[in-house]
């Protein structure tokens, strides 16, 4: 009979094609584990995909309309329904509407509390692992409900841009609740390192937990628009054709930035055994991605990867990998703890520990920012 991680590790990602690909080694003590390659990888294959132990939609994401799958994250809108959301053009028609992929007539809402769900297949699984201690019926919309005090206190000291959810652990709680005591205990024990899951439950455990989801946690976005988007851009069309979707395509965006800005996605983290072996570089080898519109994590290469390499991913964006040494430790330690130890930061020891020009003209926006909210002291309804 197999382990519990095992039937966690097969229902998480397809064990054979990793088994062949990659392994977890323990590094040392300061590192922890990591993630090599068992055999040579090519530029631009996919390493593994992978779905989350649990993931959950950031609340202020979903808060701002944001519809996304409460199980899978699968973005709910139509491509078109979301353009007109993000743009303000309310009579908006897309070009090509066949290769929307969402399905309106396959969702599916809790019939207790009437949260939507993709599939039947999504609800199901929702209700098999922790939905049934979670879900709060008719109360889903009370303020004085206990789970959603919870929520709108988490949205009170976590604005926007979001980078965790009080409700991933609320998730793992009731998971125990439901019965799965045993396979989260395993991934804690064996794959995260945390033997003992009372913990969680008195004030020193909670931060432990706090912690442990913070530093590995793995935002995950979904668009039905970008998968539009990609869509269109496979097609074959005439020049002139392809010249006049490139133009409206172009444009949307312009609206969509004028309206909304740069919060275009439905957006939320989960908790992934195999990825969240993957150590940080400020040059990475491998990253994440989110093709299939849902919380389906594919890690592909960014270049050829020797056997026996460690696969690295990078917790910063393209332009924080870009600041100085200096500003990418900070950001470093101050979301996930450590310093880090990559071979760019290595060979830029020797370099001043001064701030990126870029961050220093966000911080001054940010100074600016505070100033002026101290003197309206107000802020605008959701």
């Amino acid at each position: 009979m197999a382990a519990p991680l095992d039937d966690m590790f097969s229902f998480c990602v397809d064990a054979g094609k990793v088994a062949s690909c990659v392994e977890v080694r323990f590094i040392d003590n300061i590192k922890g584990k990591g993630l090599f390659a068992k055999r040579s990888i090519k530029k631009g294959e996919t390493i593994f995909i992978e779905r989350p132990l649990v993931s959950a939609q950031f609340l202020w994401n979903a808060l701002y309309k944001y519809k996304a799958c409460e199980y899978c994250l699968r973005a709910l809108e139509t491509a078109e329904e979301n353009a007109r959301r993000l743009g303000g053009i309310p009579g908006l028609s897309l070009p090509h509407p066949e290769l929307c992929r969402v399905r309106p007539e396959q969702h599916q809402a809790c019939p207790q509390c009437q949260v939507m769900y993709c599939s039947s297949e999504c609800r199901q699984a929702a209700a098999d692992q922790y939905h049934r201690a979670l879900c709060l019926g008719p109360s889903e919309e009370d303020p004085d409900h206990p789970i959603n005090k919870l929520k709108d206190a988490w949205r009170s000291v976590h604005y926007p841009p979001e980078t965790s959810s009080i409700m991933l652990m609320a998730k793992m709680v009731a998971m125990v609740k439901q019965g799965q005591l045993a396979l989260l205990h395993s991934l804690f024990r064996e794959a995260l390192y945390d033997d003992h899951l009372s913990r969680w439950f008195v004030p020193e455990g909670f931060r432990s937990l706090f912690a442990l989801v913070g530093t590995n946690g793995q935002g995950i976005g979904t668009s039905s628009l970008s998968q539009w988007v990609h869509a269109c851009d496979a097609l074959e069309l005439p020049a002139q054709q392809r010249e006049h979707l490139d133009s409206f395509i172009d444009q949307l965006y312009k609206d969509i930035e004028k309206e909304t800005g740069d919060f275009l996605n439905c957006e939320g983290s989960g908790l992934f055994l195999l990825q969240s072996s993957c150590n940080h570089s400020c040059i990475p080898n491998a990253e994440a991605s989110f093709p299939d519109n849902n919380f389906l994590l594919h890690l592909s290469a960014l270049c050829d990867i020797n056997q026996g390499e460690e696969i690295c991913i990078s917790y910063l964006d393209c332009c924080q990998r870009d600041r100085s040494r200096h500003s990418r430790h900070k950001i470093l330690r101050e979301n996930y703890l450590f310093v880090c130890s990559c071979p760019k930061c290595v060979s830029q020891m020797d370099e001043l520990d001064v701030t990126s020009e870029e961050e220093e003209e966000e911080e001054g926006v940010a100074e600016g920012e505070t100033e002026g909210d101290e003197m309206e002291d107000e802020m605008t309804d959701v």
